[in-house]
């Protein structure tokens, strides 16, 4: 069981001093059709500061996206009307927003087809609504950039420009066939543009940083999600798989990303 029913008042003990400072302007969509659920995690979240909305189906949480658009939605798969992951890619098709989703279902089916088409976390019931909190609070503090169209890693729109960008004023990052513009979160290769999730950006940029390296699952998460997961490090799969996927790379015989079996991954490539 879920300890959902854990008094609302253990999260209230300190949540004003731990609140981020802009925590009340940001706005928390959750999307589940058991009313308990939602009320203890508005509980929760509105004591860390934020503002909270609730739909208990699909079709409110579009209309509610579409209507207002939230920094982040904690999203249940198993809904009633439109499941949660035909949600998610309706989600994806317009808006950047962050998605968390929630799950009964701790298939590896539903986890792989959640994650590649969009979700930047999940979480598997039962749950603790502090686990809850604390992916909302590493979520949001990866930060988007300045989020342009749905599926890219930056808001200028040079998904579609053909030419490489100009440096920008922090020195990118060069290697063969692949450039990183930290300051415009863009990536190219040598085939053009890469569009890149905020969270697949990075992950490469975490690669890139230390060309070389061998990055365990658990040093990916607490470099790029930002906490120490509760759930099942095979996240950490998912994302490298649709990185790869995104960059061309061939997970066989990788050029770019390259798996040290037993271990995790590192960064293939050396500095131009």
């Amino acid at each position: 069981m879920s300890d959902c029913g854990e008094p609302a008042r253990d999260a209230a003990a300190s949540a004003a001093g731990r609140r981020g400072k802009n925590a009340s302007m940001t706005r928390i969509l959750i999307v589940d059709d058991e009313p308990q659920i939602r009320v203890v995690l508005r509980a929760y979240l509105e004591r860390e500061g934020y503002t909270v909305d609730e739909a208990d189906s699909g079709a409110g949480a579009l209309a509610l996206v579409a209507s207002g658009q939230p920094d982040l939605v904690l999203l249940d798969i198993g809904l009633p009307d439109v499941d949660g992951l035909e949600v998610l890619r309706r989600l994806r098709a317009t808006s950047p927003v962050y998605v968390v989703m929630v799950t009964a279902r701790a298939d590896e089916v539903d986890l792989l087809v959640g994650l590649s088409v969009g979700a930047d976390d999940y979480v598997t019931k039962p749950f603790s609504p502090r686990e809850v909190v604390a992916r909302v609070k590493a979520v949001l503090r990866r930060g988007r950039g300045d989020a342009g169209a749905p599926g890219t890693a930056g808001g200028s729109g040079a998904a579609g420009d053909a030419a490489q960008p100009a440096a920008s004023a922090s020195a990118a990052m060069r290697f063969p066939g692949l450039t990183l513009d930290p300051d415009r979160r863009e990536v190219h290769t040598d085939a053009g543009p890469v569009e890149l999730s905020a969270l697949e950006f990075d992950l490469l940029a975490a690669f890139a940083s230390a060309p070389g390296r061998v990055f365990s699952r658990a040093q990916l998460l607490e470099r790029v999600w930002g906490y120490s997961f509760f759930g099942d490090e095979r996240v950490v799969d998912v994302h490298i798989r649709n990185l790869r996927r995104a960059l061309g790379d061939d997970a066989v015989s990788p050029t770019v990303i390259g798996t040290v079996r037993g271990v995790g991954y590192k960064f293939l490539k050396d500095p131009s």
